[in-house]
């Protein structure tokens, strides 16, 4: 039954013939040749129709010899992932195959289920799609016929429709198509990037920000780097920060971020010392020139103050004949006031001279603006004591948060902001630890997008991440997910259409992932670019076979490590 073109529909159905009419078979390109007679050719019949999918049944003789054919989108023609094209009037409806089983009616039959998305007009001359577009306004009846999708036709699916857009790699399975991802729309909704480690996933971060930096070199990127991994990818195209240049004024933070690094104790005893907190906090701050010329000032307001000032008051407050509360409370919190002073590791965030008003200066800075040809700012937080790496993190999203919000006025600057190691600082529920930084990522991602805020989230475990911060991303670039829970978590997080290519995110091979949402027209399998060595990051994984077999200077390198361990930097 090989050309099922010239054959009645029951084979398949193991129904009533519908007569032998011979159906509509598209011409096709001449230089197609010979060899894609295959695309020409049916390969199966619709069966059943529903709204986001529907059940066909394909000729495993028609699949078979699709496999022999030259153009790799028509040798994977039936197969789990492959997309196929149905005739409807004058047009084509673009289906990809979600699952396949054998139809036990009929030999050599194969039932499938297909999930629709989209639909372009037939170019007359060549059979081909065009005028691609995404959705589906007329479904196929039952007996149409079901054809391959050919390289030909994905160019024309997958080609830009004129916005603006990088590209990132190649389109599965084809060899030349190129696949891209559109600037605005994938910013503009927010993004994830998942994968477990050691699929690529850094590589393909850089990788990304990169061609983003490349496009639009007047950019302002903010990155959050958990392990120092990206220093090395950036060096040239972005500004690197870590606790040696950071440079971060303490007084930035809010009352919330206060209590984060300076209350120890919890329960009832933290309500008193958050009411004690607030008085000196707001008497230090008042203080300052500053304050005097703008009227009132709040707790959060950030205005500088000295941490001496802070101290004193606490001092005198303790010292007061009136007070409501035992010594404890100012104890404590003086005690560490005084133990951030001293720690040498505190000192890129709590050293006294960060008092003057460097807010303007930071925020710059930081922010880029003037990028100088350098739009992407890369905040190493690897050096940052690790009891205050998710306050530091908060306070750079709040500021990011809070520049957007009180710029409104302003022809507004959209900022990117991308999170490495996101299920750190936004948990999912049952992880949840009530941190400043999970609410303030958390709203970025449920209100950011009216700011001109863009988050870019990246993780190894979506199931840790929180599950309202996820679904407000409107592209997800899944890569290879070993874990169960993973990958339900990011099936139930991606659009109905993408189905049949979430079954295949167990078996993609490294630098490899499925891309669906607002960034893509359609959800793609894309194998992403080579990139060059020095724009990489530093997350090669150690050779043990190699290193175990040579020798030579360990004393010194101990002696070394124990210096720097000693003195913290």
């Amino acid at each position: 039954m090989a050309d099922m073109g010239k054959h009645e529909f029951d084979r398949f159905t193991g129904e009533p013939s519908l007569g032998s009419s011979e159906p509509d078979i598209p011409q096709v390109d001449e230089d197609y040749g010979e060899a894609q007679e295959n695309a020409r050719l049916p390969i199966g019949v619709v069966l059943e129709i529903s709204g986001s999918g529907s059940q066909i049944a394909f000729d495993l003789q028609r699949i078979n010899e699709c496999m022999e054919d030259p153009d790799p989108s028509i040798a994977l023609a039936g197969q789990v992932g492959s997309q196929i094209k149905i005739r409807v009037g004058d047009a084509w409806l673009l289906a990809s195959v979600r699952d396949q089983r054998k139809d036990r009616r009929t030999e050599g039959g194969i039932i499938a289920h297909i999930d629709f998305l989209g639909e372009g007009a037939e170019e007359k001359l060549t059979g081909r799609i065009h005028g691609f577009k995404r959705g589906v306004t007329r479904y196929p009846i039952p007996g149409a016929m079901v054809y391959p999708a050919t390289t030909k036709d994905l160019e024309q699916i997958y080609a830009s429709d004129g916005r603006a857009n990088i590209t990132i790699g190649k389109v599965f399975p084809t060899r030349d198509i190129r696949a891209g991802l559109y600037i605005d729309a994938m910013l503009g909704k927010h993004f994830a990037l998942l994968g477990s480690t050691g699929t690529g996933k850094s590589t393909s971060a850089a990788l990304i920000l990169h061609r983003i930096c490349e496009a639009a070199p007047e950019g302002h990127i903010v990155m959050i780097d958990p392990h120092g991994e990206y220093s090395a990818a950036f060096r040239q195209t972005g500004q690197i920060f870590d606790v040696s240049n950071l440079q971060m004024p303490y007084w930035l933070m809010n009352f919330e971020e206060h209590c984060e690094v300076l209350l120890t104790s919890d329960g009832n005893e933290r309500q008193v010392d958050m009411d004690i907190l607030a008085k000196c906090l707001l008497g230090a701050r008042s203080k300052n020139r500053l304050a005097e010329t703008m009227g009132k000032i709040t707790v959060d307001s950030p205005i500088p103050y000295l941490l001496s000032d802070l101290s004193n008051i606490l001092q005198d407050e303790m010292g007061k004949l009136d007070k409501a509360n035992s010594s404890a409370p100012y104890m404590r919190i003086k005690g560490k006031l005084e133990e951030l002073k001293a720690d040498p590791r505190y000192q890129f965030m709590f050293s006294g001279m960060l008092v003057g008003d460097t807010m303007t200066q930071f925020i710059s800075k930081v922010f880029r603006m003037p990028g100088d040809g350098k739009p992407i700012s890369i905040i190493d937080v690897s050096g940052v004591p690790s009891d205050i790496t998710s306050t530091v993190v908060a306070v750079l999203s709040r500021l990011v948060f809070d520049f957007a919000i009180w710029g409104r006025e302003e022809k507004t600057r959209p900022i990117l902001l991308v999170c490495e190691e996101a299920h750190r600082y936004v948990p999912s529920e049952k992880h949840a630890d009530g941190s400043s930084v999970a609410k303030i990522l958390g709203r970025i991602a449920k209100e950011g997008r009216k700011y001109g805020i863009s988050l870019g989230l990246i993780t190894q475990r979506p199931s840790d991440l929180a599950e309202g911060v996820l679904s407000q991303c409107g592209t997800i670039i899944s890569m290879r997910l070993n874990n169960d829970r993973d990958q339900a978590f990011v099936k139930a997080a991606m659009p109905e259409g993408a189905r049949g290519f979430l079954d295949s995110i167990p078996a993609l091979r490294n630098r490899e992932c499925i891309i669906c949402g607002e960034g893509v027209a359609i959800p793609i399998r894309v194998t992403f670019d080579n990139l060059e060595e020095h724009k990489r990051p530093a997350s090669e994984d150690p050779s043990f076979a190699e290193l175990w077999n040579h020798s030579g200077g360990e004393e010194e390198l101990v002696q070394r490590v124990v210096l720097r361990w000693r003195s913290q930097g």
